[in-house]
């Protein structure tokens, strides 16, 4: 698949910033932290451990996300002009640079460094070509244990309504379930929501905005105690809704002084409360029941592609950045009210903000959260940093040489941190104050978006196939 300068944004983690799995008690369905697994695999490669492998037809950089023992999965088909095969080509790898941590093994020489620049290209006249082609948006339930095909669902077939960047494409939003009803959002095509044996239950048209330079969109939709959320933030009509998802009526809708955004909201159970946050330049917390203003915090930063993390205490919240402008990182205090943006750019707290942190390298992929740690992965470069939650110190900063671009974002799971780059290869290093690297497992395919965990495996989604790896 070419690619263009567009690219030089994070398109592919437009989608796909947390995993979204399951939650049948009716809990917010998102989650890092693998808490269901219990016989995770640490090794894996395209010829280990791979329980069985489905050859995607369509593309779509959502993440597949895992409910009992299906699969779901949407991916968007250009019928007028197919989607060839990614071709598994890497160039030579760069020279290492001094300082760098060095991978023995197999992978090592694989992957490629910095090959393309970060940050968003000059604006550009739009692209109509769109209105001539033919797409067929598909949502496919899969069976966890042998990867046979259980249903496929066409949601829509026709003309895309507005433009989207190659490189991000009409299926960048993770679907949701609630283990009785999956949730298929397309974006500006259209709400799905189907039962488990694949019946179209309602459908819901929330609008097709432009987005940034046409770009597209990548929000995904989250699940909270019968209620479904979605922001959709564009260059027209910025707002966030809450859906009955029994029956897709709305409950409540919020506008919001937003242009296009591409993080997935969070819901944070905290101490005193359980609240909606919404990423943007300026991130806001919203009552979930009703849609009523808790607090807003001007954050600023390039790009709002992360989500959040947090704890009962206090919530993680940051946007990326680009070239000139690195990523930032606020810790925010439960009970927070009003606005509780910083004075100007020489505070670093106030009574709601714990710390700041202007230059703390936040990238595409969302910030990681485990025992008082926050892990941050650069979108670019392998670079690796570890703050203390409650204070936000430094305590290491350090750089993996020749990680390819990252857009998946991390997981934890028995007291190590695993993250997948494009190239398909997983990293795993060691939880704590001190930098371990362990292992690393690879692929062979493309990955833009984060796994989907079950029971006692992972599920990939490639550009070309969908892999379940297990012991």
């Amino acid at each position: 698949m070419k690619k263009n300068n567009l690219l030089n944004l994070a398109f592919p983690l437009l989608i796909l910033l947390i995993f979204i799995s399951c939650n049948q008690q009716g809990g917010p369905s998102q989650f890092r932290l693998s808490q269901t697994g219990n016989d995770l695999p640490d090794e894996w490669s395209s010829d280990k451990n791979i329980r069985w492998t489905y050859d995607l037809q369509g593309r779509g950089w959502s993440s597949p996300i895992v409910s009992g023992d299906k699969v779901f999965i949407t991916t968007a088909y250009n019928e007028t002009k197919p989607p060839k095969p990614e071709e598994d080509a890497p160039p030579p790898p760069p020279p290492p640079q001094p300082g760098t941590v060095q991978i023995q093994g197999p992978a090592a020489g694989q992957v490629q460094g910095q090959g393309r620049p970060q940050g968003a290209p000059p604006p550009r006249q739009e692209d109509t070509t769109y209105r001539h082609e033919v797409y067929r948006w598909d949502v496919l339930c899969l069976d966890l244990k042998s990867g046979k095909e259980i249903w496929k669902q066409v949601a829509r077939r026709g003309n895309p309504r507005t433009g989207t960047n190659p490189g991000n494409g009409y299926a960048a939003e993770t679907p949701a379930t609630d283990g009785k009803r999956v949730y298929a959002y397309f974006g500006m095509t259209g709400l799905f929501c189907y039962d488990l044996n694949g019946s179209l239950l309602w459908e819901k048209d929330l609008g097709a905005f432009k987005t940034q330079n046409s770009w597209g969109t990548g929000s995904s939709p989250v699940l909270y105690n019968g209620l479904l959320y979605i922001q959709v933030d564009n260059e027209e009509n910025s707002f966030i809704t809450a859906l009955d998802a029994i029956t897709g009526e709305e409950k409540w809708r919020v506008q919001r002084d937003e242009k296009t955004s591409y993080s997935t909201p969070f819901i944070w159970t905290n101490k005193l409360r359980t609240e909606l946050v919404s990423g943007g330049l300026t991130f806001r917390s919203y009552d979930p029941a009703t849609g009523n203003l808790f607090w807003e915090c001007k954050v600023g930063g390039r790009y709002s592609i992360p989500s959040p993390s947090a704890d009962k205490e206090m919530l993680y919240i940051g946007n990326a950045g680009g070239p000139d402008k690195p990523g930032n990182l606020y810790a925010i205090k439960a009970g927070a009210k009003g606005d509780i943006s910083l004075a100007d750019s020489t505070v670093t707290q106030n009574e709601w903000v714990a710390w700041s942190i202007p230059d703390a390298g936040t990238g595409n992929p969302s910030p990681l959260l485990y025992n008082g740690r926050i892990y941050l992965l650069a979108s670019r470069g392998g670079d690796i940093t570890c703050f203390d939650a409650a204070t936000g110190k430094t305590i290491y900063k350090e750089k993996i040489d020749k990680v390819a671009a990252c857009w998946a974002s991390p997981w934890v799971f028995n007291d190590k941190i695993y993250f997948t780059d494009e190239r398909g290869i997983t990293y795993v290093f060691r939880a704590g104050d001190k930098f371990e690297l362990i292992t690393q497992n690879r692929i062979a395919d493309k990955f833009w978006a984060s796994p989907g965990v079950g029971e006692d495996a992972y599920v990939f989604k490639g550009v070309n196939k969908v892999y379940c790896v297990g012991k």
